[in-house]
């Protein structure tokens, strides 16, 4: 296929405005996958994908389409919608030329929309803008026309309008691909020079890298030279997506398609590495890596501990298997006094948490007990310049060895309807939101931008936010750095063992109230004793919440009848004695239940 004749582009919008129904007309109007194998949402390839109906991981597909008697040869890749998956995003727009900007009719423009194409800009990208789902009764096509002409600034007669349920204006959509997306560029005589941007593990084949060729070309039995990494193999096999694997000779420049590595572990084909050809017995020379895009580091951590002890090897070859088809978990071994051995691990966000999680019970039947998400805090101690990155809250530094605690900012981007704006205005005063501006994208609809700590918007503000405008506010958030914070670690006591798991850093003001919330949960989910239990909230030595979980308590007294009421003090006296023993003999443990931890999560 020449170059002139392949256009790459990709799908954007925010979650839920219909990318995977327009990429399923899509492939339907290019014949791409026969009709009896066509099923809704055909790229989504997980259940988890198809259940939710959320984009999890980008998927690509190559479709063949005929206009004025010329063959195009059509690359997309759909993208997933969700703030936590936007690092899938930013990997798709560094392997094409163009992106189909999707808003829907019924929604407008909404956060996600903005920062995919902010993101899509920036990599200089040519935009075609579409509204979707037009064929519904309660569409406001126009309104939605004016908001796009708002942000984009293009002629309102550039916006096409299209049903990705009913087919109506794909394939205007797909021939203003053709006319507008520029033809890749690169020498298919050059060296070779391909971008990894997304890589999956295949028993049989190694890791399969997805890469755009920019440069040169490629075929079975070629050594490869990962620029990033050195590491070398022998190409095992290259094809396209259509959607499944399709094998082909050869790979040339401008082109998307897989190059299978044969390589044992994904870390070694690391996103956005550059590929090139080895000669034999020589050295790759005067060959420059391509500009990849920033490395995505995990914001929220949580450690994951099996229900039994013996299922600790067996979780972590589930957890290993998991990182082999998702670059963005990370995962190491510790240990914990009261939950035993477990794992601490890395996510992009709260519903990556819920993915891993739900993946752990539907592929390797495990329901891990989890301790609360947190993020990477930094601590600068007196008399040091270099901060200390903290995982978690236990490995918090002696107080008095701390000269600041700094904790991750984002950038908060809020999209509501006018008449909800003090309630959101109210809502960002309880996450210690800065507010920074107000712009309304048209009378009925404004974007209000604030700066706030990063553990205060992922933990419930979602849901909270959704609340506070009846579902019509959406929200994006963008890393800006560290900022000092005035946050203490809170610790929770059980009968006067410290529990790590329990740990958390709070704002100074809501140390009070957090501690009261946390031991009264706890006293309403940890079985009584043969002894009373205190469960304290503290800072430091000072405990500023507690709950007691009273005792059961035989009644030594029921055989007695009449008499002095000292034989049943006698009674009561010895059994108050035997409890005091039991506990200092070590016999006053608490084992806390899984619906513990579960209890803290939930606000």
């Amino acid at each position: 296929m020449h170059q002139e004749h392949i256009r790459n582009f990709c799908i954007i919008a925010h979650i839920d405005h219909g990318k995977s129904t327009l990429a399923d007309r899509l492939i339907e109007l290019t014949h791409t996958v026969e009709n009896r194998k066509m099923k809704d949402q055909v790229l989504d390839q997980m259940d988890l994908e198809r259940e939710r109906g959320i984009t999890i991981k980008l998927q690509p597909v190559q479709m063949q389409y005929t206009v004025d008697a010329v063959k195009y040869q059509l690359n997309l890749v759909d993208t997933p919608g969700h703030v936590d998956f936007h690092y899938e995003v930013s990997r798709s727009l560094a392997a094409v030329e163009g992106a189909v900007l999707l808003v829907d009719a019924t929604k407008g423009v909404q956060a996600q929309t903005l920062a995919n194409l902010y993101l899509a800009i920036e990599q200089g990208l040519t935009i075609i803008p579409v509204v979707n789902k037009i064929d519904l009764p309660n569409a406001q096509v126009e309104k939605t026309k004016k908001e796009i002409v708002h942000i984009l600034g293009c002629p309102e007669e550039d916006i096409l309008e299209a049903s990705g349920k009913t087919g109506l204006g794909v394939q205007a959509v797909l021939e203003r691909v053709i006319e507008r997306v520029p033809a890749p560029g690169g020498s298919r005589e050059g060296k070779l020079r391909a971008l990894i941007f997304d890589s999956v593990y295949n028993v049989y084949k190694g890791v399969v890298a997805c890469v755009r060729v920019v440069d040169g070309s490629v075929k079975r039995d070629d050594i490869l030279h990962m620029l990033g990494t050195g590491h070398e193999s022998v190409t095992v096999e290259v094809g396209f997506f259509k959607p499944n694997l399709v094998p082909t000779p050869v790979l040339e420049a401008g082109m998307i398609g897989y190059i299978a590595t044969g390589l044992k572990e994904v870390a070694h084909c690391r996103v956005g590495d550059t590929i090139t050809w080895k000669p034999k017995d020589r050295e790759p020379v005067g060959v420059e890596m391509l500009p990849g895009y920033r490395e995505i580091k995990p914001t929220v951590y949580a450690s994951l501990y099996p229900v039994d002890g013996d299922e600790y090897g067996s979780m972590r070859d589930a957890l290993e298997k998991l990182k082999l088809n998702d670059a963005a978990f990370v995962f190491e071994p510790e240990s914990n006094e009261a939950l035993g051995r477990g794992f601490r691990c890395g996510f992009l966000g709260l519903l990556h948490l819920e993915i891993i999680q739900e993946r752990l019970r539907r592929e390797f039947d495990m329901e891990p007990t989890i301790t609360t998400p947190s993020v990477v805090y930094e601590i600068k101690l007196i008399g040091q310049e270099e901060r200390l990155s903290m995982y978690s809250p236990s490995s918090l530094p002696d107080p008095s060895n701390i000269e600041m605690i700094y904790e991750p900012y984002v950038d908060l981007s809020i999209i509501t309807p006018s008449e909800y704006l003090g309630n959101v205005m109210n809502l960002s005063q309880k996450i210690r939101a800065t507010y920074k501006n107000t712009e309304y994208l048209d009378e009925t609809r404004v974007l209000l931008s604030f700066e706030a700590p990063l553990m205060d918007v992922i933990v419930n503000f979602h849901d909270e936010l959704k609340s506070a405008t009846q579902g019509y506010a959406s929200m994006n958030y963008e890393p800006i750095g560290y900022r000092e914070s005035d946050v203490e670690r809170l610790d929770i006591l059980v009968a006067g063992d410290r529990i790590d798991a329990f740990s958390r850093m709070i704002p100074k003001r809501l140390l009070q109230e957090e501690g009261k919330r946390i031991a009264e949960k706890l006293k309403l989910v940890i079985p009584r004793q043969n002894f009373a239990v205190a469960i304290q909230a503290t800072v430091g030595a000072k405990v500023i919440a507690r709950e007691t979980i009273s005792a059961y308590r035989k009644d030594v007294t029921g055989g007695l009848y009449g008499g002095d009421f000292s034989r049943k003090k006698k009674l009561l006296e010895k059994q108050k004695r035997g409890k005091k023993k039991a506990k200092e003999l070590g016999q006053g443990k608490v084992s806390i239940p899984g619906e513990a931890f579960l209890a803290i999560l939930k606000n």
